[in-house]
């Protein structure tokens, strides 16, 4: 499995990588001990809910597949715009489409590696919108 990303322009790399391991240890090392995730505008989730939010995903089978737009590096901050989807059957064998743009912020912690402070997946998106995109399963 990859490492921990040396650049901001890989961390989305090395997500989708240990997403689609299943991974969820993997996943987690991914982010900083006090990350934001935001599974739906306006409901952001630290620790435990962050992880089980991005497990919900995980289990349902399926890839994620990113393609980072943009990456604007400030010393030891970046802010990442990301295109991704998780497209396909899940495990259950119903169709699962889930879409984003992802507005991310990473930081380079004291050994180098890059981390998600926070971790926006769908970006402006928003909140009660739900055209084009879907928000994380419950």
């Amino acid at each position: 499995m990859r490492a921990l990303a040396d650049r901001p322009e890989e961390v989305p790399a090395v997500f989708a990588e240990r997403f689609n391991s299943g991974d969820a240890t993997a996943l987690a090392q991914v982010y900083e001990e006090a990350a934001v995730l935001v599974p739906q505008p306006g409901a952001p989730a630290t620790g435990p809910d962050l992880h089980a939010a991005n497990g919900r995903l995980q289990k349902l089978g399926v890839p994620i597949v990113v393609r980072p737009r943009h990456v604007y590096r400030s010393g030891n901050v970046a802010l990442l715009i990301v295109d991704w989807v998780i497209d396909g059957t899940g495990r259950d064998g119903q169709a699962v489409h889930v879409q984003g743009t992802a507005t991310d912020i990473a930081r380079r912690g004291p050994d180098g590696r890059w981390r998600y402070v926070i971790d926006n997946p769908f970006g402006t998106r928003a909140q009660g919108n739900t055209t084009g995109d879907h928000n994380f399963p419950s």
